[in-house]
């Protein structure tokens, strides 16, 4: 690419996110999650927030404006309008908002990542990525190119036409789809679909620890099952998710018990047991480690927060 070429890319992804900036503030309330359309969302906050815990789906998220550190156990990513995020598993993430302000707001558009359109796209589009080997983990951040960006812009300014969304948003988000597979994230954005390989293992592990949340984990039988070793399994669990197995069941398990405790009013005791703790004050100090503060707090707060 020429030096004429690439200062027209630039001018005209600088264009294009001023554009999606001002479509985005538009679109969504101050301070809020919208859920546009089913699996497609935009959040803007007009400040920095505190660290959150969630659990983070298969998903591409890119940001308009603002910047955001996600952090997978001790591994840290931090994006910025320049930057996408993929991630191709359930993950337990710590996330926060880094820049944010009134004049400019945080803007993040994520779109959830189907994997029956990932194959579709694959198969149709002819695209072949790289085996993906041990080191590939479930998710990273890459730069947004022209392409992309492009993409991007063109779903988000639908948002203003229900009629055209409905015929025309499933076309563009095939388009991100297939851009997607042909970057950076393509071999990490196969994992969803593929079904041998290291990857794909793991995602049938992290899909039994989720179904099977009350139940204790037994890593001898589950690395026998997949035709491993015990530490052949811990080093290619840790290397898509960044954290053991048995760390992985603890995260996975507390967010679930947070969740019945503020979603469906369940006491500590019941949340606890739910969740496969047979000990309630064993469980309290667990979910103090991970929240920073007792059960019972935790949820008041969250409450109060609510009702604000």
């Amino acid at each position: 690419m020429s030096q004429k070429e690439a200062e027209f890319e630039q001018r005209k992804m600088q264009i294009n996110r001023e554009e999606l900036i001002e479509r985005m503030i538009r679109l969504a309330p101050k301070n809020s999650l919208l859920e546009v359309s089913p699996g497609i969302f935009i959040y803007q906050s007009s400040k920095p927030t505190e660290s959150e815990i969630s659990v983070l789906k298969p998903a591409f998220c890119v940001i308009a404006q603002g910047s955001k550190d996600v952090l997978l156990n001790d591994e840290l990513f931090h994006y910025d309008s320049g930057h996408y995020l993929i991630s191709t598993l359930d993950l337990p993430i710590m996330s926060n908002v880094v820049e944010a302000s009134e004049e400019k707001p945080y803007l993040n558009l994520r779109i959830d990542l189907d994997p029956a359109l990932v194959a579709a796209v694959m198969i149709e589009s002819g695209i072949e990525t790289l085996k993906s080997g041990t080191g590939v983990k479930a998710m990273d951040v890459s730069p947004v190119d022209a392409d992309l960006l492009e993409a991007v812009v063109k779903l988000v300014r639908l948002f203003d036409t229900p009629d055209e969304m409905k015929f025309l948003a499933p076309l563009i988000i095939r388009e991100i789809v297939y851009r997607l597979l042909k970057g950076k994230q393509g071999t990490r954005l196969s994992q969803l679909i593929t079904t041998e390989g290291d990857a794909q293992r793991i995602s049938r592990v992290v899909k039994q620890i989720r179904e099977n949340i009350d139940r204790p984990m037994k890593i001898e039988d589950t690395a026998r099952e997949l035709g491993m070793s015990v530490s052949g399994f811990h080093q290619h669990f840790k290397s898509v998710t960044a954290m053991s197995p048995l760390q992985f069941q603890k995260q996975i398990r507390l967010q679930e018990a947070r969740r019945l405790m503020l979603g469906e009013n369940m006491d500590v005791a019941s949340a606890s047991f739910r969740v496969g703790y047979e000990d309630p004050s064993y469980f309290s100090r667990e979910y103090k480690k991970l929240f920073g503060i007792p059960p019972h707090r935790d949820i008041a707060g969250l409450r109060s927060n609510l009702e604000q």
